[in-house]
């Protein structure tokens, strides 16, 4: 825990370096960052000024200098409604709503560039990573705080499931190992071929639930490699899951599924740099039996297969 809280404020120091926020002039402009928050949101709605304290988190006296500070600058002005004349309607003038498009366009600009350096897997994951983040801050101030649901291991098929795993794999892999469509297409072909077939005996998936979410897998594939051998395929657990143990109740599901169809072996294919993934293997009792370079991915990489071989009692 120390240590994820450690990087997330180091993150959140530098997010308000690269915005901007400690340098004078933020957006290209003069103002101070509540006041550019404020034009910001003028433009989307409708606000008072209470609606405006309560956005900005501001007391009703630091909002009433803001406001005053807008007016004297020509950008904001104030006007009575209709149903309320008690009530105080914001809205921008002519010179605000120039100075507030200004705005817009320099951050969409600001994020548009930062985000031709990605590709569609990191900003996906900065986009859910920055909005989970707000939700939970804004969670712990409100009270509202709740506990995400359990994760449930489920077997069998369930709608969306093969969409699921294959994007799992394809922004797993993409991000890391750079691999592409083609192993995004050969992962949901696989998929698509055995979830036809997994309904009998001798094969099994198992799904990661979290509410509607599929967040990992793991199946037994009893028939492709024929003999008696089982072939452990597509195990994966969603990044943010990691570290909370669903990878070795898989294998635990796996192990047991297999020795109750008595197959002799079990055989999986990987490669060489899934350290954790490794380790989890060995410990369940797969040993590696032969490793190879291969580009099958649209990346070199070393492949590996390792196996294990049940003990029978004597």
């Amino acid at each position: 825990m120390r240590q994820e809280i450690d990087a997330i404020r180091q993150s959140s120091r530098r997010l308000v370096r690269e915005l901007g926020f400690l340098r004078r002039g933020l957006a290209g402009t003069t103002l101070s960052p509540s006041a550019v928050h404020t034009l910001v949101e003028l433009m989307q709605t409708d606000l008072t000024a209470k609606n405006l304290a309560s956005l900005l988190l501001l007391e009703k006296s630091s909002v009433s200098r803001l406001l005053a500070k807008l007016s004297e600058d020509g950008l904001l002005a104030e006007e009575s409604d209709d149903g309320d004349k008690r009530r105080k309607r914001l809205f921008l003038t002519d010179k605000g709503v120039a100075l507030a498009a200004a705005i817009d366009r320099y951050a969409d600009n600001q994020v548009s560039r930062a985000l031709t350096t990605c590709d569609p897997g990191r900003r996906r994951l900065i986009r859910e990573g920055l909005n989970a983040y707000a939700d939970a801050l804004a969670e712990v101030r409100t009270g509202a705080s709740s506990a995400p649901p359990e994760v449930e291991i489920v077997s069998g098929y369930r709608p969306g499931c093969i969409g699921a795993i294959a994007g799992l794999h394809a922004r797993y892999y993409s991000r890391r190992w750079k691999f592409g469509a083609a192993f995004e297409a050969k992962v949901a072909s696989g998929l698509a071929e055995f979830i036809g077939r997994a309904s009998r005996t001798c094969n099994e998936i198992w799904l990661a639930v979290q509410g509607d979410d599929i967040v990992g897998s793991a199946a037994i594939d009893g028939e492709d490699l024929g003999d008696g051998k089982a072939h452990l395929r597509w195990v994966i657990v969603e990044e943010r899951m990691q570290g909370r143990g669903l990878g070795r109740r898989f294998m635990q599901r796996a192990l047991e599924f297999s020795d109750r169809n008595d197959f002799k072996e079990i055989h999986l294919w990987t490669f060489a740099g899934l350290d954790p993934a490794r380790a989890l293997y060995e410990r369940s009792g797969f040993k590696l039996q032969e490793e190879w370079l291969g580009h099958q991915w649209g990346a070199e990489v070393r492949e590996q297969r390792f196996m294990r071989t049940r003990t029978l009692p004597r």
